[in-house]
């Protein structure tokens, strides 16, 4: 899950913004659209709020909103108009980057991935399974119809957790 050229400078921009308003960036995405662009932003309540239950609140997403506002107008990074939207990443998570799954090991993850891998007719981009393990180069997972794979994360193009109700 490479990030591009735009969204890393975005994020270096946008990450003390984010820190400022006592929450962690979790992820940014950007997406030109004409003369429109969307810059979405994910935060994510900080590691030892996590444990007391405590979820980003619309609060949240308003103070970061007014603080990246303000540095994005002092930068100017993003040609033309754009709409800002901040929102936690919900629990169907895209993940951004690889240390971000380490989490979530035991639970489903949907992914898909640069270069198909299977045999024959199974060959697939797509695979949704619970995650066995992850380390610096590949993941490990099982798949829904129980086939396993291990997985390098270089071939990883978008990953994304599935929610299941316990």
């Amino acid at each position: 899950m490479k990030l591009s050229t735009k969204v890393a400078e975005l994020t270096n921009i946008i990450a003390p913004a984010v820190a400022a308003c006592d929450v962690a960036l979790w992820g940014v995405e950007f997406g030109p659209q004409g003369n429109r662009s969307l810059l979405r932003i994910y935060i994510e309540s900080l590691p030892e709020e996590q444990a007391q239950d405590k979820q980003v609140t619309i609060e949240n997403c308003a103070a970061v909103n007014h603080q990246v506002s303000g540095i994005l107008e002092v930068h100017d990074p993003i040609a033309g108009e754009f709409i800002l939207e901040v929102s936690s990443p919900g629990f169907d998570r895209a993940f951004f980057s690889d240390e971000q799954m380490y989490d979530y090991v035991g639970q489903t993850v949907s992914l898909r991935l640069i270069q198909a891998i299977g045999e024959g007719d199974k060959k697939r981009r797509k695979v949704t399974g619970r995650l066995d393990s992850i380390d610096t180069t590949f993941l490990k997972l099982t798949a829904t119809d129980n086939e396993q794979f291990e997985i390098a994360l270089s071939n990883i193009d978008k990953a994304n957790l599935i929610y299941e109700d316990a």
